[in-house]
């Protein structure tokens, strides 16, 4: 195996560390075959919960917590991230080994969780300086990955027993007021009020919802690649917010953060995964690509666009007013009220170019 592909945690951030003779001795208690104590690192890629590797002579670990800081009603909650996970993982292979939950808040500041660690190439923002590609390669890479996307929409949540995962029907409304609200509630003095996006999405919502098991957050640095052949997927990470939703939404969603080679220079200076490489699709291959093996119609995914970059910008804000409000100082977020303003821009871009 080429260690210098694999996917590597960092020093853990200052002010983000954990009491680990308090979760070692927690952890002995829950799981077996674990000794002395592990060493910490922190993964650098997520803006929202905060993940670390716990690494013991004899396994790696990956722990889940919370942030630091107010948060969203319903959002960053590591029980419900835990036992869904747990209830998929049957039905959906790619879902990581659950292994232990604390809801004690003393031992680090927060509930978490602890699962198997996959280890693998991670594509974040470029794949890995040694690894070898081609266009072609890339291309089946990006069909695995969408691959993964239309089978976790495919499984039939009723007959697995899943209908808890969410409350289903009515999920577009839900969604267009919840992070309607959301971004109002986050909102600071240097962001637009994104009012106009909201009034176009309310009165735009479609005729027709389809309910499945939605990620909502399904990127390419959320899946972990084989590191003998980065073509195939390992596992899909960070199931935070999935729940019971519209597949169209969800594409959307992973839309929202699909910059191609041609976009402008902000696209691509916000770009976090390699989906401007030769060999990728467009973001208009992926939308005929997907609907071909869903046997879905879609004439104008115009709505979904708009709701997957408006929904994208209450996250970024959420995150920003952390940070402009001092709950986190994290330096990767200081300029993410400027990532607003283009999104909400792009929003209104979209609803111009409808039907043209």
């Amino acid at each position: 195996m080429n260690q210098t592909l694999l996917d590597q945690a960092k020093q853990v951030r200052q002010g983000e560390e954990l009491d680990i003779s308090a979760v070692d001795a927690w952890l002995k208690q829950q799981l077996s075959g674990i000794s002395q104590q592990p060493k910490v690192t922190q993964y650098s890629g997520g803006a929202s919960n905060w993940t670390y590797c716990l690494d013991y002579p004899e396994k790696s670990l990956i722990l889940r917590r919370a942030p630091k800081g107010t948060k969203a009603k319903g959002a960053h909650d590591m029980g419900r991230e835990f036992k869904l996970q747990q209830a998929l993982k049957p039905v959906y292979n790619y879902v990581p080994n659950m292994l232990a939950f604390c809801q004690d808040q003393n031992l680090v500041g927060s509930d978490f969780y602890v699962m198997e660690k996959l280890t693998g190439i991670i594509p974040r923002k470029n794949l890995p300086k040694n690894l070898t590609t081609t266009a072609a390669q890339t291309t089946r890479l990006c069909k695995n990955v969408l691959d993964c996307l239309i089978e976790l929409h495919q499984v039939d949540y009723q007959q697995a027993g899943l209908d808890h995962l969410g409350k289903g029907s009515g999920y577009t409304e839900r969604q267009i007021s919840g992070w309607s609200e959301r971004f109002s509630q986050a909102k600071t003095w240097n962001v637009p009020s994104g009012k106009f996006v909201m009034q176009w999405l309310t009165q735009n919502m479609p005729c027709e919802e389809r309910i499945c098991i939605t990620h909502n957050d399904f990127r390419f640095d959320n899946v972990v690649l084989d590191v003998n052949d980065y073509t195939q997927v390992l596992g899909v990470l960070d199931w935070e917010l999935a729940t019971l939703g519209d597949p169209l939404m969800d594409l959307g969603n992973t839309l929202a953060y699909w910059v191609e080679k041609g976009d402008d220079f902000l696209a691509q200076a916000t770009r976090r995964q390699p989906t401007h490489l030769d060999g990728m699709f467009t973001r208009k291959q992926v939308i005929d690509y997907y609907c071909q093996k869903m046997a879905i119609d879609n004439d104008d995914f115009t709505f979904y666009e708009v709701y997957g970059l408006f929904r994208l910008a209450g996250i970024v804000q959420q995150i920003y007013y952390r940070y402009h409000h001092g709950q986190t100082n994290n330096p990767a977020f200081k300029n993410f009220w400027l990532f607003v303003h283009y999104l909400l821009w792009r929003c209104k871009k979209a609803i111009k170019q409808q039907g043209k």
